[in-house]
């Protein structure tokens, strides 16, 4: 039976306020067309990201119960490293209370301007915080992660020949690390597979360079591997992740993703010079060692959750309420990026509505209509999200891709909230010809889609 069968009973419900079409165009326009910008309390299916909107479980909860605030030393620290250590293996356990903190803390101690990273893909806070030092992030990604319709079953591998390639253009001296994301975010949450791991570890280790994860979302991909790969098909979900960090020499991690919590993250590593400074630093803006900006509870529940996610009956429903949706889009005709990812649904905005060109953010017009019409929210990850800026002209070089993402919070809908989404993209795609792009009011420097105004194109 493939249908994705919930393995959890409800508990506690939160009531879902419903808006009205009249409400939902008068909220949009406020907010500049800027989907960030929305009050939570004004959105019906919120699928803006799975990062920090998991529902923890009763175990958790528990946890919480038992939080030791002690500023140095707490007990629910140690079990929050032993915890860690388990799973990744690595030497030097330092807590965050995101993953951004910890990409920060990471880059600001390695990296200097005309230093390059190379990655799969990296999404929009990496590049952010990588080029807030000066230096390139660089995609190196293979050609096969750059159709949405090419069925390859780990489009998130980075090619081999590239990465070669980068290291021969510019020395290894200007590559502090090499980084992969684990699942692939920003192409379509797709999977890393071992073989290609071990790939990327042999180069990285032949030069002397670090080899980093990004590894928010392991476990997802992880469950991949043991679907996709004959030789791990008969390993536990722990086995398979205990054996991919072995090729690396740390990780940054948001433990709001695959740590099903609300917040906290890590920084992981086994070089101990590193893991001095870093500490050092942390202290200075984020607080102790041992706490790292974080109560104690919410280490209880990261250490809870660590392990949660590794269970496998919690990993297939989903992965298919994920691929249940996507099923349910494909159907319909509306172009998805396939194979169905981890996290998330990825439609392909350049297929949807061929006739808004990337500068007028094709992305952008499909989760503006689809709030608009149905109160879901959605994230465009395309030329509002992703665009370089081109070093000599400064005009924005649209990505290859132009994708609307559909991220599904762990362990928060059922799947008839799914069918709705289904059925509300439907009603858009029949009516896609009408859909307007959108031009920019207001931008930041960095991560401009956070805080960006839009207006319709055409508007005064």
């Amino acid at each position: 039976m493939q249908f994705p069968a919930e393995p959890f009973r409800i508990k506690v419900v939160e009531p879902i306020k419903i808006t009205t079409q009249e409400e939902r165009e008068k909220l949009i326009k406020d907010a500049g067309y800027n989907i960030f910008s929305i009050p939570a309390e004004s959105i019906y299916i919120d699928l803006l990201t799975d990062s920090g909107t998991a529902a923890m479980s009763d175990n958790q909860w528990a946890g919480l119960m038992l939080g030791d605030e002690s500023y140095a030393g707490s007990k629910n620290y140690y079990h929050f490293e032993n915890t860690v250590r388990e799973i990744f293996g690595f030497k030097n356990i330092i807590p965050t209370h995101q993953g951004r903190v910890a990409e920060n803390l990471l880059f600001s101690n390695i990296l200097k301007k005309g230093d390059v990273v190379p990655s799969n893909i990296h999404f929009d806070t990496t590049r952010a915080n990588i080029e807030y030092h000066g230096a390139t992030a660089l995609d190196c990604v293979i050609d096969e992660g750059l159709d949405p319709s090419n069925p390859h079953p780990f489009k998130g591998n980075m090619d081999i020949e590239k990465l070669e390639a980068a290291i021969q253009k510019y020395g290894k001296e200007r590559i502090p690390v090499i980084m992969i994301t684990i699942t692939n975010n920003s192409g379509g949450g797709q999977p890393v597979s071992m073989a290609n791991i071990r790939q990327v570890s042999d180069v990285a280790h032949k030069y002397g360079i670090p080899f980093f994860f990004d590894a928010c979302r392991f476990a997802e991909n992880c469950y991949f591997i043991k679907e996709r790969e004959r030789e791990f098909r008969q390993k536990s979900v722990l086995e398979i992740a205990q054996e991919l960090f072995s090729y690396g020499d740390g990780c940054t991690m948001s433990a709001k993703k695959d740590g099903l919590v609300n917040i906290g993250g890590f920084l992981a590593m086994n070089d101990d010079e590193w893991a001095q400074r870093i500490t050092n630093m942390l202290i200075l803006i984020e607080g102790f060692k041992t706490y790292g900006g974080l109560a104690g509870r919410d280490l209880e529940a990261i250490a809870r959750g660590l392990k949660e996610v590794l269970d496998e009956n919690y990993l297939r429903f989903r992965i298919n309420q994920t691929r249940y949706l996507g099923e349910m889009l494909d159907e319909q005709g509306i172009p998805i990026v396939k194979p169905v990812g981890g996290h998330a649904v990825y439609i392909d905005a350049k297929r949807f509505v061929p006739h808004i060109p990337p500068e007028q953010f094709p992305g952008q017009a499909i989760v503006v209509e689809l709030y608009r019409r149905a109160g879901i929210r959605a994230v465009e990850i395309g030329s509002l999200m992703m665009a370089k800026k081109d070093p000599t002209t400064g005009e924005n070089i649209p990505p290859k891709l132009e994708l609307v993402r559909l991220a599904i919070p762990r362990r928060v809908y059922t799947n008839m909230h799914m069918q709705y989404v289904a059925e509300a993209l439907g009603e858009i795609y029949r009516d896609r010809e009408k859909l307007r792009g959108f031009e920019i009011e207001y931008e930041p420097e960095f991560l401009r889609h956070f805080t960006a105004r839009l207006r319709p194109v055409g508007n005064e």
